[in-house]
This record gives structure tokens, C-alpha cells and sequence, in this order.
């Protein structure tokens, strides 16, 4: 990505090698991340009960759809990359475009970068620490080297930043693929105690909003693809489809996760722990 070549006009225009595949593969691993680890615990939490928790997560999925479709039109009106920033660019102008890119790459991206150097802080901790919560200086501290040493790559070499990331994406895949396929196996040998009285639980407007902030949460990336839109071949064609593909598939595996969650893991365990992929 980031390639360049010369226009017939002069400009200088990005060079379209970002096939459909590789547009579905964008979105599903930026999607794909700590927000499956951490989350469950506040869906639950904020719901109570089994059967809503589900339904929170495939209406987090549906608005996620929809906010992504709502970004492929556009993505196809618009033709050119930087996503939000363009767009915002196209509407009202410079100011409010640089603001918004400000504000994302100071406060949003930062603090999201720090919510995945926690989860990922506290996950490696835990099993030194299994029948207690794990010391908060020590996640904290793993999470700012981690931080510090990933930040220090990016800077040095851009291949081997892509190496650390194809490495991480497999291993979040393949932890999702392994407790996906305990929980059916669970529930096939007959652990269905956990999903006794499914929808039993007190509901109220302000918890169902928190569980869906949790939810929504686990679902950031949809818009990434957008970012590229000009290294997307066909836009008009693929940008959708990717999503109409992507979208579906994350959704699944995020209900399935759920269920292997719930199938395994206690309702006590899940909402006391905030590692519930090591409970």
C-alpha cells in the first residue's frame, strides 16, 4: 500500500492493488482485536443474563453493518483516501477536517492503543496470578513496553511491523478458532447449565446503552477500509462487497465466541473477571 504513480494530468495518484480479498482481510483484522476479550465481561455485566447478552452482541453487529454501509456511500462518492478526514474535507472544509484528524490522532487512536496494551498487559499477567486478580503496576508496565518497543519498530522497519502484525493477527485468530471450538464442544457433551433461564435479569435503558457502548466497542474498525479507498481496486464495486462480506463474518465469530464464553466460563466468573478468555 502507499505506492505512487504519475497521472496523464500531472497528479500524483495511488496505485490500485488492494484487491476485494485483501479489502475483506482489512476489516476483519482491524475489527478482530482485545474488544472480543475484554467486552463480553461488560455485555454481560450490564444485561445479566445469557439470552440478552447474545442479542446485544448481534444488534452491535447490525449497527456496525449499517454504519459501514453508510461509510461505503462514501467511499464511492467520494474516491479519495483518508477516510473520515476526507470526507469532513469535502463537506466544510480544511479547519474542521484538521480538527477532527487531530483530535483522533492525539486522544482517540492513543487511548484505544492503550486500552489494547492493558488487555493484552493483563492477559499475559494472569496466568502467573490465577486465583487472584494480577498486580495493576505489573499490567501497566507491560503495557507501556509493549508500547514503547512497538512504537520503536514502526519507527526502524516497516517489514517487520507488518511481520509483528501478521504474527499477532494469526495468534488472535487462532485463540478465537480454539475457544470457539471448546465451547461446542462443551456444549455437545451436555454443559448447558449456564444457559439455564437465559433471559432472566432486571433490564433497564441506561444498562442496555452500557452494554451496547461495550459491545459497539468490540466492533471499531468497520470504517478502516476507507482509509484506502483510492489503493482499492474497483471501489465502487468492492467496497461494499468487502463490507457485506467482512461485516457477517465478524459478527459470527462474535456471537460464537460468546457462546463458548458463556458455555464454559460461569455467569460469577464472567462478570468478576476481566480476563475472561483465561477464566
Amino acid at each position: 500500500m502507499g505506492e505512487e504513480s504519475q497521472a496523464s494530468d500531472g497528479k500524483v495518484v495511488l496505485k490500485r492493488k488492494i484487491t476485494l480479498f485483501n479489502g475483506v482481510g482489512i476489516i476483519i483484522g482491524t475489527i478482530i482485536g482485545s474488544g472480543i476479550f475484554i467486552s463480553p465481561t461488560g455485555v454481560f455485566k450490564y444485561t445479566g443474563s445469557v439470552g440478552a447478552s447474545l442479542i446485544i452482541w448481534l444488534a452491535s453487529g447490525l449497527l456496525s453493518t449499517l454504519g459501514a454501509l453508510c461509510y461505503a456511500e462514501l467511499g464511492t462518492s467520494i474516491t479519495r483516501s483518508g477516510g473520515d478526514y476526507a470526507y469532513i474535507y469535502t463537506a466544510f472544509g480544511p479547519l474542521p477536517a484538521f480538527l477532527r484528524m487531530w483530535i483522533a490522532l492525539l486522544i482517540i487512536r492513543p487511548t484505544t492503543q492503550a486500552i489494547v496494551a492493558l488487555t493484552f498487559g493483563h492477559y499475559v499477567v494472569k496466568p502467573f496470578f490465577p486465583e487472584c486478580n494480577p498486580p495493576e503496576l505489573a499490567v501497566k508496565l507491560l503495557a507501556a513496553v509493549c508500547l514503547c518497543v512497538l512504537t520503536a519498530i514502526n519507527c526502524i522497519s516497516v517489514r517487520w511491523t507488518m511481520r509483528i502484525q501478521d504474527v499477532f493477527t494469526s495468534s488472535k485468530l487462532l485463540a478465537l478458532i480454539v475457544i470457539i471450538i471448546s465451547g461446542i464442544y462443551y456444549i455437545c457433551i451436555g454443559h448447558t447449565e449456564n444457559f439455564e433461564g437465559a433471559f432472566e435479569g432486571k433490564f433497564s435503558a441506561g444498562n442496555i446503552a452500557l452494554a451496547f457502548y461495550s459491545g459497539l466497542f468490540a466492533f471499531g474498525g468497520w470504517n478502516y477500509l476507507n482509509f484506502v479507498t483510492e489503493e482499492l481496486q474497483d471501489p465502487y464495486k468492492n467496497l461494499p462487497r468487502a463490507i457485506w462480506i467482512a461485516m457477517p463474518m465478524v459478527t459470527i465469530i462474535y456471537v460464537m465466541a460468546n457462546l463458548a464464553y458463556f458455555a464454559v466460563v460461569t455467569k460469577t466468573e464472567m462478570i468478576s473477571s476481566a480476563a475472561v478468555a483465561v477464566v
